[in-house]
């Protein structure tokens, strides 16, 4: 099945991080960079345990928990993890910390929970340069304004 893509004006996605983990960060990311190169505007909204996305020095250590009964074997994650990045690595895939500075490159807007930087006692000096920070109703403002809206 093909899918033909459109020629209409641009729009704005936005996608909504709210897991630190490898496959909480991960798709927003590819879809905001993918949008982006559609000639879309997108943002990523950083939330609860997804700000450490935006948070100096925790990307990198990102991993992967499996669902269910397997998440809960000691020492899974750590194997799960190293498999995931594995595959990733594999399929020619970039790490995050490359795929996040890409979306900055190509023009994504990474935005701050307020809320959640108040509840973590953080502040704009424990985020990677370029975050805005958005409080619910203005980050509702902006996601109004959005064709798409979508949790990762």
């Amino acid at each position: 099945m093909s899918i033909e893509t459109s020629t209409q004006e641009a729009q704005r996605y936005a996608f909504i991080c709210s897991r630190g983990t490898l496959d909480g960060a991960y798709p927003a990311l590819i879809l905001a960079i993918n949008a982006r190169r559609l000639g879309h505007e997108a943002f990523v909204f950083h939330t609860f345990m997804g700000i450490n996305a935006v948070r100096k020095g925790k990307l990198e250590k990102f991993q992967f928990y499996p669902p269910g009964f397997l998440g809960a074997i000691p020492g899974m994650s750590q194997v799960a993890t190293m498999m995931m990045k594995k595959q990733i690595d594999g399929a020619g895939i970039p790490d995050l910390p490359e795929l996040q500075e890409t979306a900055q490159l190509e023009g994504v807007r990474l935005i701050a929970c307020r809320m959640t930087l108040d509840m973590m006692k953080l502040g704009k000096d424990d985020l990677i340069d370029g975050v805005e920070i958005m409080n619910a109703e203005q980050y509702l403002k902006l996601a109004g304004t959005c064709s798409i809206n979508m949790f990762t």
